[in-house]
């Protein structure tokens, strides 16, 4: 193991030497790269999840630096993930298992879909396991609270980011998926769960009930709510000072960010943005849909940006609303005038078309540059000065379901889940549906009871009243003999 951590780490600094010779992070993050030089540790999870595979674990270690830039991995904590959310108990950490794997929780109670913004939600995610990272967990057990939870509380593709957190970026990182009580009617759910997953990755799935839980979990550890014996309430608490490798209460301190040519960036938009007709643009873009085909192994589309300038070069960059979905190179470039590249965007493993492309798009951006040979760091002070006027256009998706090489039309072996991941959908959403109608219906019904009672109250109270009367006066009709 030793010698393929060396060798991990040796291709990957010849591969970052390669594609970015000029800069030192190759614009990724710089503590990323420490860990790397540092860290055995981290890069031996990366070999052990690709069972000693030193080139898959490079492409891993690749893309999870990536992935992690984009995210801004290394800067999430208290003061900028949403605070409500951490406070809300939707998602915290709570105890060990049996092999002293930190609990992760999720109350699926608390949790109903677009209830929440997803982006926010995702963030939240992160930062508890980047968090959970930083407290010492080599691995941790995703513990699914379902007691009292329904069809409403069923989520997806908050399920599947779950899921491919573990997959992609945080490799080795989970012990077991522990579904407490989980309602037989999510049991489809469960088929879809299991077919994300690698074949080697289901058996830690474990559906228990709150008698069979403590084979897993301490019914000292576990809360009363699961059938066991603690009385622990949530309450968010911050993370704890630590001023090892510049750490202070989760926010690393000092750091710069570099962007190099080819690394992948997501920046929060701005409202400089200015749409501009074809024939005024700077940059060109074929097609203006990406269309995503089978290529081999790989669900992939491409886009060609061409500088429509003569006397111009021109900086872009790609982004998108669901980076933890595609992989785009290159997302960031720099064009001479009259020049074009082609941008290939594939789809990340786990995700299918027939779910996810219909609300997905793109944003490209580009800026006029007076130096085309700017370097990261100086390109990236340039988009941060001048990036709110920059050239955008949008990009959507769709899933060349109508040409002839579609993956659509080629009998994929997913369609079966890809059919039953639609259908659960639509479930989803006429229960939901249906929900609200009920509320509807049950807001009436105490409404018409209500008047329904007060009008029987008055019919007695009227129907006394006239019977008292009428009795009063007969009483007065009535002539005693003398």
């Amino acid at each position: 193991m030793e010698q393929q951590i060396i060798e991990l780490r040796e291709n990957f600094f010849e591969k970052l030497e390669k594609e970015s010779p000029s800069n030192e992070t190759g614009g990724f993050h710089r503590d990323d790269i420490t860990r790397i030089k540092t860290r055995d540790d981290w890069l031996k999870r990366f070999i052990e999840h690709n069972e000693g595979n030193v080139q898959e674990s490079l492409s891993m270690l690749w893309s999870t630096c990536e992935w992690r830039q984009k995210v801004n991995a290394n800067e999430l904590n208290e003061d900028n993930v949403n605070r409500d959310y951490l406070e809300s108990g939707v998602c915290y950490s709570y105890g060990k298992d049996k092999d002293g794997k930190t609990l992760f929780i999720i109350k699926s109670k608390l949790h109903t879909k677009n209830a929440r913004d997803f982006n926010e939600l995702q963030k939240c995610i992160i930062y508890w396991f980047e968090r959970l990272e930083r407290e010492g967990n080599d691995q941790i057990s995703l513990f699914f609270d379902m007691c009292d939870a329904g069809l409403s509380n069923m989520d997806m593709d908050f399920t599947r980011y779950l899921i491919n957190l573990f997959k992609l970026y945080y490799p080795n990182f989970l012990n077991y998926i522990i579904l407490l009580d989980m309602p037989w009617v999510l049991n489809a759910a469960l088929k879809i769960i299991k077919s994300w997953l690698p074949p080697k990755a289901i058996p830690k799935i474990k559906q228990v009930n709150k008698t069979s839980l403590k084979e897993f979990v301490d019914s000292s550890v576990a809360l009363k709510s699961w059938g066991g014996t603690n009385d622990y309430v949530f309450h968010f608490e911050p993370e704890i000072k630590n001023m090892t490798n510049g750490i202070i209460n989760g926010k690393l301190e000092n750091k710069k960010v570099h962007f190099a040519e080819g690394s992948p960036i997501v920046e929060q938009p701005s409202s400089g943005f200015v749409d501009r007709s074809p024939d005024e643009s700077m940059l060109g873009i074929v097609p203006d849909v990406i269309s995503f085909n089978r290529e081999g192994q790989e669900i992939i589309g491409t886009l060609l940006l061409k500088n429509q300038t003569t006397d111009k070069c021109l900086s872009y960059k790609i982004k998108t609303t669901a980076p933890e979905k595609f992989r785009v190179r290159k997302s960031t470039g720099t064009l001479l005038p009259a020049q074009q590249v082609t941008v290939t965007v594939s789809l990340q493993t786990g995700f299918n078309l027939g779910t996810l492309l219909h609300n997905d798009k793109f944003l490209v951006m580009c800026l006029p540059m007076k130096d085309s040979k700017m370097n990261g760091e100086e390109l990236a002070d340039f988009w941060k000065t001048n990036g709110k006027n920059a050239e955008q256009h949008r990009v959507w998706c769709r899933d060349g379901v109508n040409e002839t090489t579609s993956i659509l039309s080629q009998g994929s072996p997913n369609r079966n889940i890809e059919t039953l991941h639609s259908k659960i959908t639509h479930l989803e959403e006429c229960h939901s549906k249906l929900h609200k109608e009920l509320r509807t219906v049950k807001h009436v019904m105490m409404v018409s009871i209500i008047w329904t009672v007060i009008a029987a109250i008055a019919i007695v109270y009227i129907v006394r009243s006239d019977i008292g009367q009428f009795l009063g006066g007969d009483q007065s009709c009535h002539v005693h003999p003398e």
